[in-house]
């Protein structure tokens, strides 16, 4: 299955949750973000997914071996301008993978689509906030125009009782608070998954439980 992270608006951990979701997974994560790349293994060790999109690389020699195999992206604007987001569903079918996780673009921009529409599924990345939660909904209608399915939706750094069941209710797939931990905070800087230094967690049983509502999706 090729699923997409994402979220109406940045800065709510979805590239954190992408990375943590390709450990549980054991899945190849993909940084979809063609012009402001999050996820660590761009800094130029080798063709990169703006190489990939270009026709310049083979998906499978773009590969990062790690704790979490990746995909990573460039960073310069010349790399983003020369990929053809149309090979990106193409570029993320690695042989090998039972599930491939796009980090998507922050926020409801054109390329943001892009990963949407090369995905089957999607799980949604929202705080609970009110206003987050209205960016999840019109990210929810983008994934529905584009016919990808919805997994799953993951609330963020949550500090209180989240309203899950309501979220669940109005974006229609089950919600999972994720609880705010300076362990997932240091996820991406360190590089080791919350289940591998964290394993028994209350942040690793919420990983968990957003990784078995994606295996149990049906697509539909």
């Amino acid at each position: 299955m090729i699923l997409a992270v994402a979220g109406g608006k940045g800065g709510v951990g979805k590239s954190t949750l992408a990375y943590e979701l390709g450990a549980a997974l054991d899945a190849l994560v993909v940084d979809g973000d063609l012009a402001m790349a999050d996820l660590p293994g761009g800094g130029g060790r080798g063709p990169d997914l703006h190489d990939v999109l270009a026709g310049r690389a083979d998906p499978a020699e773009a590969v990062r071996p790690g704790p979490v195999d990746l995909l990573p992206c460039g960073r310069s604007l010349a790399g983003a301008r020369v990929a053809d987001v149309r090979r990106l569903q193409e570029a993320v079918a690695v042989p090998g993978y039972d599930h491939v996780v796009i980090d998507s673009p922050a926020g409801l921009r054109v390329d943001a689509g892009a990963p949407l529409a090369a995905a089957e599924a999607c799980v949604l990345v929202a705080s609970s906030t009110r206003w987050a939660l209205a960016d999840a909904m019109a990210a929810r209608e983008l994934a529905r125009t584009l016919e990808c399915g919805l997994a799953t939706v993951a609330l963020n750094r949550v500090v209180d009782r989240p309203p899950t069941r309501a979220v669940g209710r109005a974006l229609g797939a089950p919600a999972t608070a994720v609880p705010a931990d300076p362990r997932l905070a240091r996820t991406l800087e360190t590089g080791t998954p919350v289940a591998a230094s964290a394993p028994e967690s209350a942040p690793a049983r919420a990983v968990d439980a957003l990784a078995d509502a994606v295996r149990r999706c049906s697509v539909a």
